[in-house]
């Protein structure tokens, strides 16, 4: 506040520069309130978004409309629905910024874990029992929380004792902080969400299975639990899978492909076709990561959303891909489009076992050579592997582009042969583009292999009510199967995520990536 008695002595100059101080005084308030106008109402924004969705999720889940479907189609599309209603409450309480005493209230008490199973006692006591004050600490009490943990088959409890210590002088309360947990205040141990998550992306058991089996195992616990649990580790676990991205979009080379998954759609008890995509570095590559991406068509947007195009910081590398036309936006806005051989000797080799062409068998010796030298060179470094290559592939591959050329003349349009050929030729310059390249891989086999295990449960986990379902399930893949490339096993390496994650620093995330990890001493 400004003393109106003191303007009496302040000269002109002196005013002058008081004003234009006030204006710029001003002009910060105004922008800084601006700045919180728009970050109230992008909060809000998200915030009715959310709530809207939840209430038609609410809405599906006692709706008459879900006895359409049958038992087993009614089991995944509930669990999949508790899963995205924890998973926006969760989101929900981040964006509102509710306290942990609000949450508290919220929750209802749950039942003690059953005294038949075997405990293992955790105490945690402070380091020291000397008060500030010079005086020793007293115990006068202890708090204890359990935890439910999980090896195959045996349930354990982990029971953490805190004890409570106190200075009968100055009164000074001294007890060890409740480590933070995944999922706040919840009872299970970051062991038996990673035996959840691992059981249904990388085992392929939905929740109404593993019910089933914790049963066995002496305590069942429901899949509307489990799939809550579920829907809070996929929100918490979206920034690693949103590290893994940006690292991996950092390679000069990449592999996409792109497999049909059936999604549920609520209302009718049908399905429609989505895709799950997948891109991951090359065999060549030091970093090993493959991230999925859940959309709900195969447009090509989807392709050039995930690669930031356009824009000028989006991805402009080379992508090994076959020939489906949704990529092919991308390599006009500067990807350049690397062919996947063995997309083409396939066709010819479909000749030759269908229908024991002859063309089809010789076309399949020409890539049997072209192949030949891929194994001697996969384990050189790139400019040996170029060099090499022009050496002997160059001479190959123009021997048959001008048989193919030649045989093309032979057979009629339409026809199975012309089809194959015209494959072949027509992409030619991007189907050889790998030997003036070192670092390009000849095939896209290698991201194939990574989509081919997920395609073998994935009526089981994508037979989804909702684009977030899908989403979450590409993320927790993601980690998956990126540790699996690492080496590492991969309820090892998220049970050991899931138990540092909520002590993380963001700016110390990308420590927990596959490639990075290393298992904590405990």
């Amino acid at each position: 506040m400004i003393d109106t008695a003191d303007l009496d002595h302040l000269d002109a100059q002196q005013l002058r520069e008081m004003v234009l101080s006030l204006r710029r005084g001003a002009a910060v308030d105004k922008l800084e309130i601006a700045r919180r106008d728009h970050e109230i109402a992008f909060k809000q924004a998200a915030i009715d978004k959310l709530t809207h969705e939840m209430a038609v999720l609410k809405r599906l889940k006692f709706a008459a409309k879900s006895e359409a479907f049958n038992t087993e189609q009614k089991s995944l599309l509930e669990e999949t629905v508790d899963a995205d209603l924890a998973a926006m409450e969760l989101e929900l309480e981040k964006l509102a910024g509710t306290s942990a005493a609000e949450r508290e209230k919220q929750q209802p008490k749950r039942q003690a874990l059953p005294a038949y199973l075997p405990r293992r006692e955790i105490r945690h006591e402070p380091e020291s029992t000397t008060c500030a004050c010079g005086c020793t600490l007293q115990r006068i009490g202890e708090d204890v929380a359990e935890k439910l943990d999980y090896q195959p088959g045996v349930f354990t409890v982990e029971r953490h004792v805190r004890g409570k210590w106190v200075c009968t002088k100055c009164e000074t309360l001294v007890q060890v902080p409740v480590a933070p947990h995944i999922i706040d205040k919840g009872i299970p141990t970051a062991r038996l969400l990673s035996q959840v998550l691992v059981g249904k992306y990388l085992d392929h058991l939905p929740l109404y299975r593993q019910e089933a089996i914790f049963g066995r195992a002496g305590l069942a616990i429901s899949r509307s639990t489990l799939a809550s649990w579920v829907g809070q580790c996929g929100v918490q676990l979206q920034p690693l899978v949103d590290a893994l991205k940006r690292e991996m979009l950092e390679e000069r080379v990449l592999h996409a492909d792109e497999t049909p998954v059936a999604m549920l759609k609520p209302g009718n008890g049908k399905t429609h076709r989505a895709y799950l995509w997948s891109y991951c570095t090359t065999s060549y590559s030091a970093l090993r990561a493959v991230v999925f991406d859940f959309a709900d068509s195969r447009g090509g947007q989807h392709a050039r959303a995930f690669l930031g195009l356009p824009g000028e910081d989006g991805w402009r590398g080379s992508l090994v891909c076959d020939d489906f036309s949704g990529y092919k936006a991308c390599f006009e806005l500067g990807v350049t489009e690397a062919g996947c051989l063995a997309h083409a000797r396939r066709k010819f080799h479909e000749l030759w076992v269908n229908h024991g062409s002859q063309v089809g068998k010789q076309a399949l010796k020409f890539f049997g050579e072209l192949y030949t030298v891929e194994r001697e060179v996969a384990d050189l470094q790139p400019e040996e592997r170029r060099r090499i290559r022009r050496e002997t592939s160059r001479k190959v591959a123009d021997a048959l582009q001008q048989w193919l050329a030649g045989q093309r003349q032979r057979v009629p349009d339409g026809s199975a042969t012309a089809r194959a050929i015209d494959y072949s030729l027509k992409r030619w310059s991007a189907l050889t583009r790998y030997i003036d390249d070192g670092e390009l891989p000849a095939d896209n086999n290698w991201v194939e292999n990574k989509i081919r295990p997920i395609a073998i449960g994935r009526s089981n986990w994508l037979f989804a009510g909702s684009l977030r379902a899908g989403q979450r399930a590409a993320a927790v893949m993601s980690l998956i199967q990126s540790a699996k490339l690492n080496g590492h096993e991969p309820h090892g390496y998220l049970s050991d995520v899931l138990e540092r994650l909520p002590t993380q620093p963001a700016s110390r995330v990308a420590e927990l990536l596959p490639h990075r990890w290393v298992p904590s001493a405990a």
